[in-house]
């Protein structure tokens, strides 16, 4: 069931009002077993494998804290769930080679075409942070077996994340919130704007890139049930190096490297100084990288963002020196194009099947022949170039004249009655630009890992 379809969007706000006219204590069961069935509307032997992964690490955690081999209990529970990563989603790229060197003549990757995994990467970084949560003494194991499956499979977020922690997620199931409709009706914002993201703009765009809109639907479904989830998301495009773009960009996952692999690494290396974090930060995004896909070109991509955010960090002094004669706009605005840049080449390596690909691309970058990319006009989306550079705009606000969108924001939730007539004219436009539009079945680009 896709995220943007009539029936997802149907069963979610019907899903709002079942919840909250059911007893607290039934409302996490709840929860699960509609998460349940969305996973059911893409494979039940995907369902099945999920409760299976979600009871192997329920009961690891249950017994880690007390165990007499801690240690072997605690490595058992992650060499788990990295191993049924690789056979998923990385077999191909690691397992199937030896095979073929070996002669042996089995293709492992069928297990994944019979599980249909999706969400693998998300629900697999779950479990693992869990686990290294419990064994840092960071959190205690949870003893409900449905609140830990709800962590697990919650439906806005089981395919394209944002990644969850479970000291996040969990301790918001035994809070038993009331209804409180300032917060229903935030969500819904969320969810709308979301929606316009995904689909008046990401989906036009889906030929040419993609967007951030699933995750303001998730996040806002989420909100609707009293349950925050984590960012994923803060104006990444106005970031004015690559250190900070990645604390904007997919911020759930690069924290999730940042703090259980970069951290971790820099603690056991720490004797090696300054070196320690060099290592880490290859190590980390080499991974973050792989992450992404089994191929070279990805782990290339990893690479090439810690080459960059190690450059940043040893020259950071010279180019303080430097920048700081430039004009505070000119030295803010040349980072961020700078940044913007070099995101694009990144995503050279992302969408290319292979390395080969990445060279043959760069290697043909500067020639011009046959008919150019911007042919057939009338069958460009040129809406666009009134939607994007309006959220543009929002953005720079939020980044650059703060005061001046905390006004503009004081306005927007006001209850005068020209606020009011402001935002539901604005809700309405929004809503009949998505109808005509259409709620077309384009999967997110992250849905893929």
């Amino acid at each position: 069931m896709q995220i943007t379809s009539q029936y997802y969007i149907l069963l979610s706000l019907v899903s709002i009002f079942i919840y909250y006219l059911l007893n607290k204590r039934y409302r996490v069961l709840f929860l699960a077993l509609l998460s349940g069935a969305f996973i059911v509307t893409y494979s039940y032997i995907l369902l099945l494998y999920v409760l299976g992964f979600t009871l192997v690490n329920y009961m690891i955690g249950l017994k880690l804290p007390d165990s007499g081999r801690k240690k072997t209990l605690y490595l058992t529970g992650i060499i788990f769930n990295v191993l049924q990563l690789i056979l998923l989603k990385y077999v191909s790229f690691t397992i199937n080679p030896i095979l073929n060197l070996l002669h042996v003549d089995v293709d492992l990757t069928i297990i994944a075409r019979v599980i249909v995994p999706l969400g693998v990467s998300y629900f697999s970084l779950q479990g693992i942070g869990y686990l290294i949560n419990l064994k840092m003494g960071w959190e205690k194991p949870e003893k409900s077996f449905p609140d830990f499956l709800l962590y697990i499979i919650f439906f806005p977020k089981f395919v394209s994340g944002p990644i969850e922690r479970s000291n996040h997620f969990l301790p918001q199931l035994k809070e038993g919130k009331t209804f409180d409709m300032g917060v229903v009706s935030s969500g819904l914002r969320v969810i709308l704007i979301g929606l316009f993201k995904k689909v008046a703009i990401a989906n036009q765009l889906a030929p040419y890139v993609d967007f951030s809109g699933y995750t303001d639907i998730a996040i806002g479904i989420a909100r609707t049930f009293g349950i925050e989830i984590l960012p994923n998301f803060n104006s990444p495009f106005f970031a004015h190096n690559v250190t900070t773009f990645w604390k904007r960009f997919h911020i759930s996952l690069a924290s999730w490297f940042g703090d259980y692999i970069f951290r971790q690494m820099v603690f056991k290396r720490r004797k090696w100084g300054v070196y320690a974090s060099v290592y880490a930060v290859f190590i980390t995004w080499t991974l973050f990288g792989i992450w992404h896909g089994a191929g070279w070109n990805f782990m290339a991509l990893g690479f090439l963002q810690a080459l960059l955010i190690n450059y940043e960090f040893f020259t950071r002094k010279a180019r303080y020196k430097v920048f700081s004669r430039l004009p505070g706009f000119v030295n803010i605005w040349t980072g961020r194009i700078f940044t913007y840049l070099f995101y694009c080449i990144s995503l050279v390596f992302f969408f290319a099947p292979d390395l080969k690909s990445v060279f043959a691309y760069f290697a043909r970058l500067t020639e011009v022949h046959g008919r150019l990319y911007m042919d057939d006009l009338s069958l460009k989306p040129f809406m666009l170039l009134i939607y994007v550079p309006l959220f543009l705009f929002v953005e720079f606000l939020q980044n650059d004249m703060n005061k001046t969108y905390l006004k503009l924001e004081k306005f927007w939730l006001g209850n005068s009655n020209r606020s009011r007539i402001f935002r539901w004219t604005t809700y309405s436009l929004i809503i009949t630009i998505i109808y005509i539009v259409g709620l077309k079945a384009e999967q997110f680009v992250y849905a893929n890992f």
